[in-house]
């Protein structure tokens, strides 16, 4: 419950410092930057490093790429039929591909399941969207930006992403115990992910642009909290027949809403970055409702 209301109050002081002009126009970019380049690789070193791998751990975590997967090509056919503008296709693969796991998902799958659905909660997190954010966010990105860079261009900006390098040197150290002082420090440091990112989130939100997008934000909401989590429940469970805690929770992660860093990721490449944001706001507010309902349907599974 506290994370909850750190993610509201947060959300809340942003829209105010925006409105009352409390803080310079660049405040939200310098804020981003720290979360890409300090918050989100220490969160990443630090979880990696803590995962229990276990035979679930690839179902779990081929969750965030299927419904990545999924969203490109669900918003690349609608982008064709509507005639939507490249920036906004884009924006709308990156939010509607990627859950906001972390800060905002692993608070919840505790809230709803208990400590024991955290652990999968975390996989599917760190192995599953977050690398895939650092893989195939940035490559769609770099090609749905104004620049339309290269491949090799697109595989440079992977590989020189901060979280992907902070994943890499995680999965290398996790044979090395941390040392006490290292791992608090690393846990301070993620710890300012989660206020950082609303704030930033709040001090962008501008709910005026909600008529002007309100059918693309639509659209985007709609295969964020329903197609997606639907698409995983019919896969995994109808099809492939799994059950259990591991797979609520799975399903459950699917359904969160979009992924503040992949806003972030859009703003910076000049992605529709209203859209992106009336994602992230629109959707976290709609989420409390909607994660509810999912986990009234995921109880009988």
């Amino acid at each position: 419950m506290n994370n909850l209301i750190l993610l509201i109050l947060c959300f809340i002081a942003g829209m105010a410092l925006r409105r009352y002009r409390r803080m310079p126009d660049n405040a939200p970019a310098t804020l981003n930057s720290f979360i890409i380049h300090v918050s989100l690789p220490a969160l990443t070193l630090l979880y990696i490093h803590e995962l229990q791998i276990s035979g679930d751990v690839v179902l779990i975590a081929a969750m965030a790429w299927i419904v990545f997967g999924l969203s490109a090509a669900f918003f690349w056919l609608l982008g064709r039929w509507l005639q939507l503008p490249r920036a906004s296709v884009g924006a709308l693969m990156l939010v509607g591909g990627l859950g906001n796991t972390s800060f905002f998902g692993l608070p919840m799958v505790e809230a709803y399941f208990g400590t024991e659905g955290l652990a999968t909660a975390i996989v599917a997190d760190q192995l599953g969207s977050f690398f895939a954010l650092s893989v195939l966010g940035i490559t769609v990105a770099g090609i749905y930006s104004s620049g339309r860079p290269t491949a090799a261009e697109i595989l440079k900006r992977i590989a020189l992403f901060p979280p992907f390098i902070s994943l890499v040197i995680a999965l290398l150290l996790i044979p090395i115990e941390y040392a006490d002082w290292f791992s608090v420090l690393l846990k301070r440091l993620g710890d300012t992910l989660a206020p950082l990112a609303l704030l930033s989130v709040g001090m962008q939100l501008r709910l005026g642009h909600i008529a002007e997008h309100k059918r693309n934000l639509a659209l985007g909401l709609t295969f964020k909290l329903f197609l997606a989590p639907l698409a995983i429940y019919l896969l995994y469970v109808q099809m492939l027949g799994a059950q259990g805690l591991a797979i609520q929770v799975t399903i459950f992660e699917a359904a969160m809403p979009s992924m503040i860093t992949a806003s972030i990721v859009a703003s910076e490449h000049d992605l529709d970055p209203p859209l992106a944001n009336l994602m992230v706001a629109v959707g976290l507010i709609l989420s409390f409702i909607t994660l509810s309902v999912w986990w009234l349907l995921l109880r009988t599974i």
